[in-house]
């Protein structure tokens, strides 16, 4: 909950393809890793660090990267248009969200 009463849902997918890592986001403008095959991801553990963020488990292994307060609200309140932006990135690169999918690519 935040200072103004808003309650927020977010899916374990979303959270870890935007996940604040190093490893996803890149050290720079440019250098961000595509994530695919999270469909199934879970959270096995959430940690808080201090009073200014959150350390999410993924069952995929990824725990790396603070979700700070201010981001977390940005993953809420950008949702739509944040989740619509990786579904076109994941199309253009012929990429899928489901692990189970295998994407082949030919010329004939």
């Amino acid at each position: 909950t935040y200072p103004g009463g808003e309650v927020y849902a977010l899916p374990c997918e979303y959270l870890r393809v935007y996940s604040p890592s190093a490893e996803v986001r890149g050290h720079g403008p440019g250098q961000e890793t595509l994530q695919s095959g999270k469909l199934k991801v879970g959270i096995t553990a959430i940690k808080p660090v201090g009073n200014y963020a959150l350390q999410l488990v993924f069952d995929d292994g990824h725990d790396t990267g603070l979700y700070g307060w201010d981001y977390l609200h940005q993953l809420c309140t950008r949702q739509q248009e944040w989740w619509q932006n990786y579904l076109d990135r994941l199309e253009r690169a012929g990429l899928d969200r489901d692990p189970d999918v295998q994407v082949i690519h030919f010329q004939p």
